[in-house]
């Protein structure tokens, strides 16, 4: 089987990074002020490992982004030559996942150390977002993906999402491994997600095929 594309260069954190991580940090540093909690957005790895502590979690959805397994990585999920995929928040439909609140003395902490996992090459574009929680509106960071990143994977077929699902592993394991985790995360807290839980199946079924070709 053929190893995926691995397109442009941009994930791994010991390469130039695309942007300059610290003056979006500034930037939202600055917006968010520093008096007031601070509240975070997670659509993917962040629901089921935040590694922050927060005084409180809500269900939220935001409108006019969606969640999509469309990022090109690198070290996490795979390796320069032959690289997997993670999430990112595209423009464009709907998106449920989870809102944390961060108390306001330890927010500057937090972004620092969140900035250190999702930020090290500039990839995303932090976004303050409405969030529509049961508990009412708030506003909340997300790391957001343009469609001009060169991590953005452009529209993958079937074939190719199997063959990096088959193939593709990094750091923190494989790409297959992600998407489960994130799957079954959504369906702890009653998130459907029927394009995730597409890809997983399309994967397991390709895995279970190759089994029984293999017995």
């Amino acid at each position: 089987m053929p190893l995926p594309d691995p397109g442009p260069p941009g994930l791994d954190p010991m390469a130039v990074p695309l942007r300059d991580p610290k003056p979006m940090l500034d930037r939202v540093i600055e917006q968010w002020g520093g008096h007031q909690d601070l509240w975070l957005f997670g659509y993917g790895s962040l629901i089921w490992k935040p590694e922050f502590d927060f005084a409180e979690r809500r269900a939220a959805r935001v409108h006019g982004w969606h969640r999509a397994l469309k990022m090109w990585s690198r070290v996490n999920r795979g390796t320069p030559a032959n690289p997997g995929l993670v999430f990112g928040l595209l423009s464009g439909g709907s998106c449920h996942g989870m809102v944390y609140r961060i108390p306001a003395h330890e927010g500057l902490e937090t972004l620092g150390r969140l900035w250190l996992r999702e930020m090290p090459t500039g990839v995303y574009d932090p976004r303050w977002l409405d969030c529509v929680t049961p508990h009412g509106r708030v506003s909340a960071l997300a790391f957001t993906l343009s469609r001009r990143s060169p991590n953005f994977t452009g529209e993958l077929d079937d074939a190719r999402y199997r063959a990096i699902f088959a193939s593709a592993v990094g750091r923190y394991g494989s790409s297959l491994d992600y998407a489960r985790q994130t799957l079954l995360a959504l369906q702890h807290h009653s998130i459907h997600d029927a394009a995730l839980a597409r890809l997983v199946r399309l994967a397991e079924d390709a895995a279970s095929a190759d089994a029984a070709g293999r017995a």
